[in-house]
Protein backbone atom coordinates (compact mmCIF):
# COMPACT_ATOMS: atom_id res chain seq x y z
CA UNK A 1 0.00 0.00 0.00
CA UNK A 2 2.84 2.75 0.73
CA UNK A 3 5.04 2.00 -2.28
CA UNK A 4 1.42 2.47 -3.94
CA UNK A 5 1.30 5.85 -2.25
CA UNK A 6 4.57 6.59 -4.02
CA UNK A 7 3.84 5.30 -7.07
CA UNK A 8 0.85 7.77 -7.70
CA UNK A 9 3.70 10.67 -8.04
CA UNK A 10 4.61 9.22 -11.57
CA UNK A 11 1.44 6.62 -12.65
CA UNK A 12 -0.21 7.98 -15.74
CA UNK A 13 -3.98 8.03 -15.45
CA UNK A 14 -4.13 5.59 -18.47
CA UNK A 15 -2.27 3.54 -15.90
CA UNK A 16 -4.39 4.10 -12.66
CA UNK A 17 -7.64 3.67 -15.03
CA UNK A 18 -6.75 0.38 -15.33
CA UNK A 19 -5.99 -0.90 -12.14
CA UNK A 20 -8.37 1.43 -10.46
CA UNK A 21 -11.82 0.53 -11.99
CA UNK A 22 -15.01 2.05 -11.27
CA UNK A 23 -17.47 -1.08 -10.94
CA UNK A 24 -20.99 0.88 -11.26
CA UNK A 25 -20.21 4.05 -13.15
CA UNK A 26 -24.03 4.04 -14.06
CA UNK A 27 -24.43 4.76 -10.32
CA UNK A 28 -22.68 7.99 -10.55
CA UNK A 29 -24.93 8.79 -13.73
CA UNK A 30 -27.87 8.26 -11.92
CA UNK A 31 -26.33 10.46 -8.34
CA UNK A 32 -25.54 13.00 -11.31
CA UNK A 33 -29.54 13.20 -12.69
CA UNK A 34 -30.40 14.14 -9.44
CA UNK A 35 -28.44 17.11 -10.01
CA UNK A 36 -27.06 17.42 -6.57
CA UNK A 37 -23.90 17.64 -5.15
CA UNK A 38 -22.27 14.14 -3.89
CA UNK A 39 -20.48 13.68 -0.38
CA UNK A 40 -18.29 10.42 -0.89
CA UNK A 41 -17.52 8.73 2.43
CA UNK A 42 -14.72 5.74 2.51
CA UNK A 43 -12.61 4.73 5.09
CA UNK A 44 -8.60 3.52 5.25
CA UNK A 45 -9.17 0.58 3.36
CA UNK A 46 -7.49 -1.06 0.61
CA UNK A 47 -5.87 1.86 -2.34
CA UNK A 48 -7.84 4.48 -0.46
CA UNK A 49 -5.12 7.01 -2.18
CA UNK A 50 -5.59 6.13 -5.51
CA UNK A 51 -9.42 6.68 -5.55
CA UNK A 52 -8.56 9.97 -7.03
CA UNK A 53 -9.02 7.83 -10.21
CA UNK A 54 -12.66 8.61 -8.85
CA UNK A 55 -12.27 11.77 -11.04
CA UNK A 56 -12.29 10.79 -14.42
CA UNK A 57 -15.49 9.28 -14.01
CA UNK A 58 -17.55 12.39 -12.85
CA UNK A 59 -18.72 15.23 -15.09
CA UNK A 60 -18.80 17.23 -11.52
CA UNK A 61 -15.71 19.15 -9.80
CA UNK A 62 -14.15 16.52 -7.27
CA UNK A 63 -12.68 17.60 -3.89
CA UNK A 64 -10.79 15.23 -1.35
CA UNK A 65 -10.96 16.71 2.31
CA UNK A 66 -8.04 16.26 3.87
CA UNK A 67 -5.87 17.69 7.19
CA UNK A 68 -3.03 19.98 6.15
CA UNK A 69 0.41 18.60 7.14
CA UNK A 70 2.85 20.94 9.10
CA UNK A 71 5.75 20.50 7.31
CA UNK A 72 4.85 22.83 4.44
CA UNK A 73 7.22 21.24 1.76
CA UNK A 74 5.67 17.53 2.25
CA UNK A 75 2.19 19.25 2.46
CA UNK A 76 2.65 20.50 -1.19
CA UNK A 77 4.15 16.89 -2.21
CA UNK A 78 1.01 15.37 -1.29
CA UNK A 79 -1.34 17.66 -2.69
CA UNK A 80 0.48 17.33 -5.85
CA UNK A 81 0.38 13.78 -5.53
CA UNK A 82 -3.58 13.60 -4.48
CA UNK A 83 -4.61 16.84 -7.15
CA UNK A 84 -5.18 15.00 -10.40
CA UNK A 85 -7.48 13.52 -12.39
CA UNK A 86 -9.94 16.31 -11.74
CA UNK A 87 -10.12 16.38 -7.81
CA UNK A 88 -8.67 19.11 -5.76
CA UNK A 89 -7.66 18.69 -1.88
CA UNK A 90 -8.75 20.73 0.25
CA UNK A 91 -8.78 21.47 4.09
CA UNK A 92 -11.37 20.38 6.67
CA UNK A 93 -11.62 24.46 7.24
CA UNK A 94 -11.91 24.77 3.63
CA UNK A 95 -14.56 22.44 2.82
CA UNK A 96 -17.64 24.29 3.95
CA UNK A 97 -17.22 27.36 2.89
CA UNK A 98 -16.12 26.27 -0.75
CA UNK A 99 -18.95 23.47 -1.47
CA UNK A 100 -21.26 26.38 -0.53
CA UNK A 101 -19.76 29.01 -2.38
CA UNK A 102 -19.99 26.65 -5.41
CA UNK A 103 -23.51 25.88 -4.86
CA UNK A 104 -24.56 29.12 -4.81
CA UNK A 105 -23.05 28.92 -8.13
CA UNK A 106 -24.93 26.26 -9.03
CA UNK A 107 -21.13 24.77 -9.29
CA UNK A 108 -21.87 21.02 -8.44
CA UNK A 109 -18.97 18.73 -6.96
CA UNK A 110 -18.45 15.32 -5.25
CA UNK A 111 -16.54 15.70 -2.14
CA UNK A 112 -14.55 12.88 -0.71
CA UNK A 113 -14.12 12.55 2.93
CA UNK A 114 -11.40 9.54 4.91
CA UNK A 115 -13.97 9.42 7.60
CA UNK A 116 -12.90 6.95 9.90
CA UNK A 117 -9.87 9.01 11.37
CA UNK A 118 -10.95 9.83 15.52
CA UNK A 119 -11.74 13.65 16.18
CA UNK A 120 -10.76 15.90 18.30
CA UNK A 121 -13.09 15.43 21.50
CA UNK A 122 -15.37 18.00 22.92
CA UNK A 123 -18.84 17.69 24.86
CA UNK A 124 -20.66 18.03 21.73
CA UNK A 125 -18.76 15.24 19.97
CA UNK A 126 -21.03 12.23 18.87
CA UNK A 127 -20.00 8.36 19.76
CA UNK A 128 -20.89 5.27 17.88
CA UNK A 129 -19.50 1.51 18.31
CA UNK A 130 -17.26 0.85 15.43
CA UNK A 131 -15.42 -2.85 15.64
CA UNK A 132 -16.50 -3.17 19.21
CA UNK A 133 -15.37 -0.21 20.59
CA UNK A 134 -17.30 3.31 22.00
CA UNK A 135 -15.39 5.47 19.44
CA UNK A 136 -16.05 9.51 18.64
CA UNK A 137 -17.26 9.72 15.05
CA UNK A 138 -16.06 12.51 12.57
CA UNK A 139 -19.57 13.93 11.38
CA UNK A 140 -18.81 17.12 9.24
CA UNK A 141 -19.61 15.46 6.21
CA UNK A 142 -23.45 14.16 7.24
CA UNK A 143 -23.32 18.05 8.43
CA UNK A 144 -22.76 19.66 5.58
CA UNK A 145 -24.81 16.81 3.67
CA UNK A 146 -27.53 18.20 5.60
CA UNK A 147 -26.83 21.72 5.73
CA UNK A 148 -27.70 21.67 1.95
CA UNK A 149 -29.12 18.76 1.36
CA UNK A 150 -27.26 16.58 -0.79
CA UNK A 151 -26.24 12.88 -1.59
CA UNK A 152 -24.36 10.66 0.29
CA UNK A 153 -23.04 7.68 -1.58
CA UNK A 154 -20.00 4.58 0.14
CA UNK A 155 -16.74 4.20 -2.15
CA UNK A 156 -16.69 0.39 -1.52
CA UNK A 157 -12.53 0.03 -2.22
CA UNK A 158 -11.85 -3.71 -2.80
CA UNK A 159 -8.10 -5.31 -3.87
CA UNK A 160 -8.65 -7.85 -6.69
CA UNK A 161 -4.72 -8.53 -6.58
CA UNK A 162 -1.67 -7.65 -6.59
CA UNK A 163 -1.95 -3.60 -7.81
CA UNK A 164 -5.39 -3.91 -8.93
CA UNK A 165 -8.46 -2.97 -7.60
CA UNK A 166 -12.35 -2.45 -8.18
CA UNK A 167 -14.28 0.44 -6.63
CA UNK A 168 -17.61 0.28 -5.91
CA UNK A 169 -20.41 3.58 -4.93
CA UNK A 170 -23.53 2.26 -2.52
CA UNK A 171 -25.74 4.94 -2.14
CA UNK A 172 -26.37 5.95 1.45
CA UNK A 173 -28.82 8.91 1.21
CA UNK A 174 -30.44 10.23 -2.14
CA UNK A 175 -31.93 13.24 -0.10
CA UNK A 176 -29.44 13.69 3.27
CA UNK A 177 -32.13 15.70 4.76
CA UNK A 178 -34.49 12.60 5.21
CA UNK A 179 -32.69 10.87 7.33
CA UNK A 180 -32.34 11.39 11.62
CA UNK A 181 -29.41 12.77 12.59
CA UNK A 182 -25.93 10.45 12.88
CA UNK A 183 -28.20 7.82 10.78
CA UNK A 184 -26.07 8.39 7.94
CA UNK A 185 -22.34 8.38 9.70
CA UNK A 186 -23.98 5.18 11.23
CA UNK A 187 -24.89 3.34 7.84
CA UNK A 188 -21.27 4.60 6.55
CA UNK A 189 -19.63 2.27 9.47
CA UNK A 190 -21.65 -0.27 8.79
CA UNK A 191 -20.15 -0.76 5.51
CA UNK A 192 -16.94 -0.09 6.92
CA UNK A 193 -16.74 -2.22 9.44
CA UNK A 194 -18.83 -5.14 6.60
CA UNK A 195 -15.31 -4.86 4.56
CA UNK A 196 -12.88 -5.41 7.71
CA UNK A 197 -14.60 -8.55 8.94
CA UNK A 198 -14.14 -9.39 5.15
CA UNK A 199 -10.59 -9.31 4.88
CA UNK A 200 -8.80 -7.31 7.30
CA UNK A 201 -5.46 -7.70 6.44
CA UNK A 202 -6.70 -4.67 3.72
CA UNK A 203 -7.18 -1.83 6.65
CA UNK A 204 -4.74 0.78 7.88
CA UNK A 205 -4.65 -0.51 10.83
CA UNK A 206 -1.54 1.90 12.26
CA UNK A 207 -3.67 4.92 12.35
CA UNK A 208 -4.92 5.81 15.50
CA UNK A 209 -8.61 5.50 15.33
CA UNK A 210 -9.14 4.21 18.55
CA UNK A 211 -6.83 6.46 20.88
CA UNK A 212 -10.15 7.73 22.63
CA UNK A 213 -12.19 4.44 23.12
CA UNK A 214 -14.69 4.35 25.53
CA UNK A 215 -13.54 7.85 27.24
CA UNK A 216 -16.81 8.89 27.17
Amino acid sequence: MFLEMVKSISISEKKIRKRFIVKNPEELQRLEKLNKSIITFYGHYASYEWSVAVGSYISYKGYGVYKPIKNKYFDRLVKRIRSKYNVDFISTKETVLKVTKNEAKGIKSMVGFLSDQSPKLNKRSYWSTFMGHNVPCFTGGEQLAKKLNLSVTYLKINKVKRGYYEAEFIPLADNANDYNDFEITNKFIYHLEQQIHAAPEYYLWTHKRWKHKNKN
